[in-house]
């Protein structure tokens, strides 16, 4: 005779996130606290304090989103391992922006 178990996969869902110089830290609803390097997000990487400081926390945990830095991640994917998907051409443009509008604001 088989048996087959049924395993019970939940979203993980933060209830609390921190930025640190070089690490992302996220305490998750069931008690657990993930840790992953800081560098494996360039744009929380090239971001200030005060704008990783700036995290939303959406659909009720799920989704991690930081406005100034247009930045966006799942919980899940976090915890999974996943790393950023940017592509190099599309972290060049950003940074370029980036750079520009920050020459703008030193000449303001």
């Amino acid at each position: 005779m088989s048996s087959l178990a049924v395993i019970e996969v939940k979203e993980a869902r933060a209830q609390g996130v921190k930025a640190t110089e070089d690490m992302l830290v996220v305490e998750l609803a069931d008690g657990r606290i993930i840790s992953v390097p800081l560098a494996w997000y360039p744009r929380l990487w090239y971001g200030t304090p005060e704008e990783r400081a700036q995290v939303e926390t959406l659909g009720d945990g799920a989704i991690l989103h930081w406005p100034a830095l247009d930045e966006d991640l799942s919980v899940m994917g976090i915890v999974l391992g996943k790393r950023s998907g940017e592509s190099p051409e599309s972290l060049r443009k950003w940074l370029a922006k980036r750079r520009q509008e920050q020459g703008e604001e030193n000449r303001a």
